[in-house]
């Protein structure tokens, strides 16, 4: 039983590992001497005009936000549609109840005027 621990033990002592190496390489192997080229904003090869630090409206984050929920349901409904002839009612009811909560999601997401453009 002892030897089963083992493998836990060893890896909770070696996870600090991994998100520390990213940390130490960059300071060990990364460039010690700033200068003013180095420290100017870069994007795509053009250089910038005006001010960088614009602020973004918040309108397009949750647009993209609900985007992506409804293009992780197309994800997880695929699989389903795919083995449709062999699910039992309970998975079918699980479906029903997924389909439910995302359309919840978007009544309410429309009802607050997140999909519109203003």
């Amino acid at each position: 039983m002892l030897a089963d621990w083992q493998y836990i033990g060893i890896f909770v002592a070696l996870s600090p590992i991994f998100p520390l190496a990213p940390v130490v390489l960059n300071r060990l192997l990364g460039p010690h001497r700033p200068n003013p080229i180095k420290q100017q904003t870069y994007e795509c090869g053009i250089e910038t005009v005006g001010d960088t630090w614009i602020q973004f409206k918040v309108q397009y984050y949750i647009y993209a936000l609900v985007f992506v929920v409804f293009d992780i349901e197309a994800v997880f409904l695929f699989p389903i549609a795919a083995a449709y002839g062999q699910l039992d009612l309970f998975a079918i009811g699980a479906t029903a109840l997924f389909i439910f909560l995302l359309a919840d999601g978007l009544i309410y997401a429309w009802n607050r005027g997140v999909l519109e453009w203003v």
